[in-house]
């Protein structure tokens, strides 16, 4: 763990003392160089499940994923950013790359604590970054009311998290997972215990986030510069459905019965927020409700509590924060050329950008779980425990893949297909700085179909 976590703090002091001319070079490579290291985590040893450094900080099966995800994505958001913030004071681009910084930073120890108080507090701090990147440097003036919303539904669903922790440290003594996952299961049976649980799962719900509790989500999307989206989406996401998956262990007798409003609530929501997709002109806005799509199948997978259920929902939140991160960087692509989110505004791409058209058709049919990559394998595991708990999920899981379908071919037909308007025949030609990005995104899912274990293996 200390092997990732040192050399992610020794960046602070690099970008403050490099020099202007080499400053995004030193950070994209050092980062880079971060990311190769945690690599080596995906060689298990292991066969007890948790591999410590020392007793706050390990990694298992679980969280090994999640944590590869999070350090893979810090040289593609500052890869992304360059372009929109070179042009500011030299001051404010190394303040906005140690934000970057300081979020993997807090996302490593999130993922690889113990204590469940401690990653309740690195949970928390995620938000401190996040929110300084959305209100200093989004695009329009909305981004402080987008802020306001994305800090007021995470607090609001948090409070009571911890509260619930400091009741489960008095009863049981101890909030260490090593520890809780031997102890003797808790005696839950009076009417104060099912508030408790709620209390344990509705911030993770509001953080996914959960049809009905979702609303801040598009906002942020949508306000938020580009790196502000690809962390939201990729990672800061997956924070929920990470956190449902450790507290769900403790909390097994009262889950069969109370689980069943928020699976149909997760299951509505894949209906619902598919069909917005399918009437959105927004661009990233249409990224950002597909996002709660997928979350809401994630959802379900890991509140029913079975094998296949929690190994399809790891491997969708890995492919999800991969392909929602690189249509993300697409989405910004056309953005910094046109101005505007607007799709209408930005048609027949394909002409003038093949390659890019041939990025975003990859990027597009992986969002809708083309076979064989891992969105399908992740949907599928979570669309059959589905079934086998209940046959009549099949209704709502399939209309659900259909409308996916549907909306992803829609915004792929809306942004390279059509007539070419007079404005873009005359935008300036991708970088292959853009090209690099969104090979480092799509990479890694199509080398997940040769070894999918790696996603999964804590099954076993």
């Amino acid at each position: 763990m200390l092997k990732v976590l040192i050399p992610t703090i020794m960046m602070f002091p690099m970008i403050w003392l490099t020099s202007a001319k080499w400053l995004w070079t030193t950070a994209i490579a050092h980062s880079l160089l971060i990311a190769s290291i945690s690599l080596t985590w995906l060689t298990w040893t292991s066969e007890t499940g948790w591999t410590s450094t020392n007793y706050y900080l390990a990694t298992d099966p679980l969280s090994t994923p999640l944590l590869v995800l999070t350090c893979w994505l810090l040289p593609l958001m500052i890869l992304a950013s360059q372009n929109h913030v070179n042009p500011e004071p030299l001051t404010r681009q190394r303040m906005y790359i140690t934000l970057l910084t300081s979020l993997q930073t807090f996302l490593i120890m999130a993922f690889g604590a113990t204590e469940i108080i401690m990653f309740y507090v690195m949970f928390e701090a995620t938000l401190i970054p996040t929110l300084i990147i959305i209100t200093r440097w989004g695009n329009q003036a909305e981004r402080l009311n987008a802020g306001t919303y994305f800090l007021f539904y995470t607090l609001a669903g948090s409070l009571p998290l911890l509260v619930a922790l400091l009741l489960l440290q008095q009863s049981t003594g101890t909030l260490s997972m090593l520890v809780l996952s031997y102890s003797q299961p808790l005696v839950l049976n009076l009417w104060s215990h099912k508030i408790w649980w709620a209390g344990c799962l509705i911030a993770f719900l509001v953080k996914m986030p959960l049809y009905g509790v979702h609303l801040w989500l598009p906002k942020a999307h949508v306000e938020a510069p580009v790196a502000g989206s690809m962390v939201l989406a990729a990672v800061l996401l997956k924070l929920g459905g990470y956190g449902m998956m450790r507290m769900m262990v403790m909390l097994d007798p009262l889950s069969k019965e109370l689980a069943y409003p928020f699976i149909i609530l997760a299951m509505w929501g894949i209906i619902m927020t598919g069909t917005i997709c399918l009437r959105q002109t927004d661009l990233k806005s249409l990224i950002a409700y597909s996002s709660v799509s997928h979350m809401g199948l994630v959802a379900g997978g890991i509140l029913i509590q079975t094998p296949w259920g929690f190994s399809g929902a790891i491997i969708l939140m890995i492919a999800h924060g991969l392909v929602s991160s690189a249509l993300f960087c697409l989405a910004n692509t056309a953005y910094e050329r046109t101005h505007s989110r607007t799709m209408v505004l930005a048609r027949g791409m394909q002409v003038i950008f093949p390659l890019t058209a041939a990025w975003w058709f990859i990027a597009n049919l992986a969002n809708l779980a083309l076979p064989p990559l891992p969105n399908l394998m992740g949907e599928l595991m979570i669309i059959t425990t589905l079934f086998n708990w209940s046959p009549w999920t099949i209704l709502l899981t399939g209309l659900g893949t259909l409308i996916t379908a549907g909306y992803s071919l829609y915004m792929f037909l809306m942004t390279q297909r059509g007539p070419t308007p007079k404005h873009v025949t005359e935008l300036q030609p991708f970088h292959t700085r853009e090209h690099l990005l969104i090979t480092l995104h799509l990479l890694p899912i199509i080398l997940l179909i040769i070894k999918p274990e790696l996603m999964w293996g804590w099954c076993y």
